[in-house]
């Protein structure tokens, strides 16, 4: 295991967003914690939700004096495969799960978590990919409490992977998931539910003046910002549906002249299907000057899409949480997207956006008619889309929560 670069953060910088009671609150929470070590693990880096969580999280908890640590898993590319399976088993469409696999997912947990340089007071493991360490964990750090943190939707998992993930994860003292609904179908210990958020202060989040986003907005061309542009910003991960998004695009565009679509992705380190699904994208959309399909974007470059487009979609078929959409919505651009996972918490239906069925093309290209038809409404949408992300979805409430869960798992006074 390895620990990743982080970013310097300081809790000042969110002060203009937070309320003054939670300001309060996390401070008491910090110095409760402040004789605690903490560590989080997780599989990659970057790419995904829970890399860009982490990567804010750690420095900002170092930042209020808690000794915050996070280390992602060294793993080979079979390792991923299988992990990839084990994902998409766990949200209803994996492979059969082999006993070959079974033996990949818990030797290189094991090879991790001899790697693994305590003490520690408090052993948090995110998703699947590290759950297979902890019956070594257990034994380095017997009076450790570990914390599974689970982003992914579980409401409707295949058998075989429920029970092979279920195993591991009865083992830890507590649960923590994105919806109650992802803890209903497999035992957990007990579990608190804690939506993830957005870090405002990010590349990706933060405010930009004019200027810079001018200078982005030149560095995209041929995509033309004087034309109606619907975006998704997703991984290339079949769930994600940017097939589906494309179909809808078409359809909308028999309406609205001069329709374009960005399909604005990135691949996670630990999801090998990345590339391919890049690859098959691409060839749907090659032949279509309207259709702009764009990998690795810096996060600058994302928040200006974000900012500049007219509707964002976010047509996922299966969603743990969906924070694209926050990010969207932070930005005051509506969101039309799928009424699954996370993605109906963040989008209020009629208000800052509109929820359709994650099969429903046809509905998603006549919310996109109905939105980008519609100037007045698209800026209605999003001044009250930005004030409600600011009351739910940025960083401070998650963290407040999160620290909350520790000082009670850890049986702290505070």
């Amino acid at each position: 295991m390895h620990a990743p670069s982080l970013p310097d953060r300081s809790f000042e910088d969110y002060v203009a967003v937070t309320d003054d009671d939670r300001i309060d609150r996390l401070h008491t929470l910090a110095e409760t914690l402040e004789s605690v070590r903490i560590l989080h693990v997780n599989s990659t880096a970057t790419g995904g939700g829970v890399a860009e969580l982490l990567r804010s999280i750690v420095p900002v908890c170092r930042d209020l004096g808690i000794d915050d640590n996070w280390l992602v898993m060294d793993a080979t590319d079979e390792f991923f495969d299988v992990t990839k399976s084990i994902h998409n088993g766990l949200q209803g469409s994996g492979p059969p799960l082999t006993e070959d696999m079974k033996a990949t997912y818990h030797e290189v947990n094991e090879e991790n978590a001899a790697e693994l340089d305590g003490p520690f007071d408090l052993v948090v493991i995110h998703d699947p990919q590290p759950l297979g360490m902890i019956e070594s964990v257990r034994r380095k750090l017997p009076d450790t409490p570990i914390i599974w943190r689970c982003h992914i939707d579980l409401t409707d998992p295949d058998e075989a992977y429920r029970s092979f993930v279920e195993a591991p994860a009865e083992r830890t003292d507590h649960a923590i998931v994105s919806q109650s609904a992802y803890g209903d179908s497999i035992a957990l210990p007990s579990t608190s539910v804690i939506h993830p958020s957005i870090d405002p202060v990010t590349e990706k989040n933060r405010s930009l003046d004019q200027e810079t986003i001018a200078t982005e907005c030149d560095r995209l061309d041929p995509l033309s910002f004087e034309k109606p542009l619907v975006t998704q910003v997703s991984r290339f991960d079949p769930w994600k549906d940017q097939f589906g998004t494309l179909e809808a695009f078409r359809k909308a565009g028999e309406t609205v002249t001069d329709l374009q679509l960005a399909l604005v992705g990135g691949m996670a380190g630990d999801d090998p299907e990345g590339l391919e699904l890049y690859e098959r994208v691409a060839a749907q959309a090659v032949e279509d000057p309207a259709v702009h399909v764009l990998t690795d974007l810096p996060d600058l470059t994302v928040n200006v899409l974000q900012r500049r487009s007219d509707v964002v979609v976010q047509k996922s078929l299966r969603e743990g949480f969906g924070l694209v959409v926050s990010e969207a919505l932070w930005k005051r651009t509506p969101v039309v997207g799928s009424n699954v996972g996370g993605i109906p918490l963040q989008i209020r239906d009629g208000k800052t956006g509109y929820l359709v069925e994650p099969d429903d093309v046809e509905g998603v290209a006549d919310r996109l008619v109905t939105l980008l038809e519609d100037e007045t409404r698209r800026k209605r949408f999003g001044e009250d889309a930005r004030d409600h992300v600011r009351k739910a979805f940025l960083l401070p409430r998650q963290l407040e929560e999160l620290l909350a869960v520790f000082v009670d798992v850890l049986e702290l006074e505070d």
